[in-house]
């Protein structure tokens, strides 16, 4: 080997590695000091490289690749000129896809664009590997152009990070780089999954010297790799299995709990649905599922799903009568605010958080146990021991009470949203997706903003057979760059893309359909536009009046019309439900759509507040005779 090529070498068997630890996805910012492993990662045949022309967007799409990662020979470019767009281009990816991906940046502040993209992957338990490129030692703290201290950078918001030192062309050396790599890629996936940052310090040459070439190397292990193409360190992961004697001890103890309840929140795991309704149907306990959970739609037993707690939970008087003696906790925390409010209420009652990944996910600090197990397996395991207890048809007169009232404020809660929603012509948020409930075709990817329509989604759209996979950038909850995120899940779904977000994540990401119009995306943009931050009107800020605009309505008084055109979109401003309708249906065609629902801050919280006192007053009406009776 020459020693001239010690980069090269160092770096081929790095990315030989990659590839062998099963990592086909690599997303590459241009800049001169990552040359060598840019240049070597397009070159290797199995890494598929998408190229970001800016470093802070990147950082979000290689998280948005880490989610549903199939590997593919191909080589495919994927431009991004605005470097946050590309970032949450990425993050979008991360939630369709799910094994570690490379990211690289260039030396310098490009390398500090990616923090955002690094917070939310652990957050999110998103496996990202992070590969900056440094100026050598001798050129930092000295003044060196784009050079800045790139150790620790992003601080505790990656599991492991390591300064890898200058490369050498030794068998010692790229047997420890084989192992780091090997190594990094195994951080990245243990439990919890999240970001791992390896920072590469690179003296000129940056490119290959003529006397490079990798054919000629020696036969060692550490220079060409394990033989069959196995991983230089193979690293095994197992799940998180339940103890026996604990199951054993909750089946026990819950066959006497007759007001049990299971709350699932966001999560990504395709085989807890089935799980959890399987848990539900054992115990006898409602499901309180969160859109985000995958559990409220789909083709599994739906019976004891409740999907109107949003509103119902609203009712002080209906919060009084479903007092739990236990809650049984899967995902993350709900976005709902009533059903956070819900649980604070009964402090005293036992909640069992399952949480397979070692987190800690408990914001109403009144968990009476923390069980670190594969949701799924508990779920699956604990109703075989239930079944045991009790079949599945002995469920007690008291149990049966408990789930009725569940079920029939559901039921009461649903015909009030449905008739409501029905009734109303003029525009409503709400109503968007009361409409996508109704029309989304089998196996679409609805992906939803923060803010309002999080929340929305929440209450208005009710449980159905077809499977809709829900998504959305929950783990920081941020509004930018919403938009690129659901343009970078569309880049890997098969499925039908349709995203609703407000019109300040709009304006936030507007460069970001550039990506729609290079890749030629489908997808179907519902902007949901009331000239300013729609949410701040629901919360005590709105009572000053004399400040709430400047400060928190943010109007912006934009016409998106002419930035979609100029990317190449389709877009329609609809002003009826009608309009709506057909303007969704055409939508399906291909090809990306922009469609903007105005409507008014004001009267959004008006038609909000209707809703839910309509909802008070059937549940009223439903539960007060029996009461007095």
């Amino acid at each position: 080997m020459k020693t001239e090529n010690a980069a090269w070498y160092f770096v081929h068997a790095f990315v030989d590695e990659l590839a062998r630890s099963g990592v086909h996805h690599a997303c590459i910012c241009p800049g001169s000091r990552s040359t060598p492993l840019a240049m070597l990662l397009e070159a290797h045949p199995d890494i598929k490289i998408w190229m970001h022309v800016d470093e802070r967007s990147a950082a979000f799409f290689a998280l948005g690749m880490a989610k549903l990662l199939k590997a593919h020979p191909d080589i495919k470019i994927w431009m991004h000129v605005d470097e946050r767009s590309a970032a949450f281009f990425a993050l979008g990816m991360a939630k369709a896809l799910r094994q570690p991906v490379a990211l690289v940046s260039t030396s310098g502040t490009a390398a500090a664009n990616f923090l955002p993209a690094v917070v939310e992957a652990r957050y999110a338990r998103v496996p990202l590997l992070v590969l900056t490129a440094d100026r050598p030692p001798e050129l930092r703290e000295v003044g060196a152009n784009q050079t800045i201290d790139q150790i620790d950078l992003y601080g505790r918001q990656v599991k492991w990070f390591l300064d890898v030192g200058l490369p050498e062309a030794t068998v010692s050396a790229l047997s420890y780089i084989r192992t780091v790599a090997c190594r990094a890629l195994a951080q990245t996936l243990s439990e919890p999954a999240g970001p791992v940052h390896l920072n590469f310090a690179f003296r000129e040459p940056l490119v290959p010297l003529p006397c490079f070439d990798t054919p000629d190397l020696p036969e060692e292990n550490s220079i060409r790799g394990r033989p069959d193409g196995r991983p230089y360190t193979a690293v095994t992961r197992s799940s998180a299995l339940p103890h026996e004697s604990l199951l054993q001890t909750l089946a026990d103890e819950l066959s006497l709990v007759q007001r049990g309840l299971i709350v699932c929140g966001p999560q990504d795991d395709p085989g807890l649905p089935e799980a959890v309704v399987r848990l539900a149907r054992a115990l006898g306990y409602p499901v309180l599922a969160d859109p985000l959970s995958q559990v409220r739609c789909g083709g599994h037993d739906r019976s004891l799903v409740i999907d109107t707690y949003d509103a119902f939970l609203r009712d002080e008087r209906c919060v009084d009568r479903l007092q739990p003696e236990v809650v049984f906790r899967f995902g993350a925390m709900p976005r709902s605010k009533p059903v956070l409010l819900y649980l604070q209420r009964y402090p005293a009652c036992r909640q069992i958080v399952v949480d397979g990944s070692g987190g800690w996910s408990d914001p109403t600090l009144q968990a009476t146990e923390v069980v670190t197990a594969t949701p799924s397996q508990v779920c699956h395991d604990l109703a075989e021991k239930s079944h045991e207890l009790d079949p599945p048809d002995a469920v007690s007169t008291s149990a049966l009470s408990w789930q009725t009232q569940w079920l029939r404020a559901n039921q009461v809660t649903r015909q009030i949203l449905t008739r409501y929603i029905t009734a109303l012509v003029e525009p409503f948020e709400g109503k968007v997706f009361a409409e996508l409930a109704d029309s989304i075709e089998d196996g679409s990817v609805l992906f939803v903003g923060n803010s309002m329509p999080v929340r929305d989604v929440d209450t208005f759209f009710h449980g159905s057979d077809r499977s809709v996979r829900f998504l959305a950038n929950h783990g920081a909850s941020g509004i930018d760059g919403v938009l690129s995120s659901a343009l970078g899940a569309s880049a890997v779904v098969s499925g039908r893309l349709v995203l609703v977000l407000g019109d300040l994540s709009f304006y936030h990401d507007l460069n970001g359909l550039l990506a729609a119009k290079l890749h030629e995306l489908d997808a179907t943009i519902i902007v949901l536009n009331n000239d300013g931050g729609g949410i701040f009107s629901f919360l005590p800020q709105a009572a000053y009046p004399e400040q709430f605009e400047t400060l928190f309505g943010t109007p912006h008084g934009l016409d998106f019309e002419g930035a979609v055109g100029m990317f190449g979109g389709r877009f329609e401003r609809v002003k009826t439900w009608d309009a709506f309708r057909t303007a969704l249906a055409a939508s399906s065609a291909g090809g990306w759509h922009v469609i903007e629902v105005p409507t008014s801050r004001d009267r959004n919280v008006v038609l909000h507040r209707e809703v839910w006192a309509a909802v008070h007053d059937a549940l009223e009406r439903e539960f007060e005779p029996q009461r007095a009776r």
